[in-house]
């Protein structure tokens, strides 16, 4: 039965320039992607159904609302007569926690649909499903790192970014993110006023781009620590720890993360974070 990893997605950088006068935020990110995360699996020739297990199951809501379901019937009605089946998700990654999780599972479940109905990933029906799916989806579809404009639907070029050796860390509150969104307040057909967003391109040396991570931003962070103040203790612990080089939120939180110079010192953090706080998730890891 084949399996797809489905990979937390950090936002880097998450700036948002305004908002549409239909009521979209305008959003402008670099994201990258861990190497770990969730798995989704297919038997095909099955009916249609899901079957969630593993760490964080119990969160992951109703099963009928479920992304990797939305998302298979959103590539049945592009495909007709496609074959589907029955996936099964191992749920490794916090729910409602900024690293598009449920995301990630959908778009490895269209992978897994088109590769068992030999349709090229890149095909406009997947990129419609996913765009159907959920804002972040599109960009889960190939998990690598890159900027993503507007929703989500504006994808720029793949970039190939050094190592970055990160430390993820959620304190086990969800948060919603429209709760996130209304915080910042900003009216319909109206600009953010926040600034733009540093340039970034494939090839940077690892200084470079941390000096340029360092003149982006979370716009989104000051309310998501109104809607849950713990997110503050996270960032300050992050911060606090010896070789964290750059500590923010990632997408509406509550999951932060610190780039580190090397993985040893990430994994150091980790181990003396969870010390501290046995109730916090941590993942030391690798973003591409």
């Amino acid at each position: 039965m084949p399996i797809e990893r489905a990979p937390a997605k950090i936002n880097l950088t998450l700036h948002v320039l305004g908002r549409s006068a239909d009521g979209w935020h305008d959003l402008e990110s670099l994201v990258a992607f861990t190497r770990g995360g969730d798995d989704v699996s297919l038997a095909s020739g099955q009916p249609l159904s899901l079957e969630v297990e593993g760490p964080t199951a119990a969160a992951a809501g109703d099963l009928a609302e479920n992304l990797v379901l939305r998302a298979a019937r959103s590539f049945a009605a592009r495909y007709p007569g496609a074959a589907l089946g029955s996936f099964r998700l191992v749920k490794r990654l916090p729910v409602a926690a900024g690293i598009g999780g449920g995301s990630s599972d959908a778009a490895a479940a269209l992978r897994l649909l088109a590769r068992a109905n030999g349709v090229p990933i890149d095909d406009a029906g997947v990129r419609a499903a996913a765009e159907t799916t959920g804002s972040d989806v599109p960009v889960c579809l190939e998990a690598r790192a890159r900027m993503m404009a507007g929703r989500g639907e504006r994808l720029g070029p793949p970039l190939d970014l050094p190592p970055l050796f990160a430390l993820v860390v959620n304190p086990g509150v969800p948060v919603a993110t429209k709760d996130v969104f209304a915080g910042l307040g900003i009216a319909p057909g109206a600009s953010s006023g926040f600034g733009g967003h540093p340039s970034i391109a494939s090839g940077m040396d690892a200084d470079s781009l941390l000096g340029a991570l360092r003149k982006g931003r979370n716009d989104m962070e000051a309310a998501a620590c109104r809607v849950a103040p713990i997110i503050g203790d996270v960032l300050a612990v992050l911060s606090a720890a010896p070789g964290c080089r750059l500590a923010r939120m990632s997408g509406s939180g509550a999951t932060c993360f610190g780039l580190f110079a090397e993985c040893t010192s990430a994994a150091r953090a980790k181990k003396a974070i969870l010390k501290a706080h046995p109730g916090w998730w941590a993942k030391a890891c690798l973003l591409s």
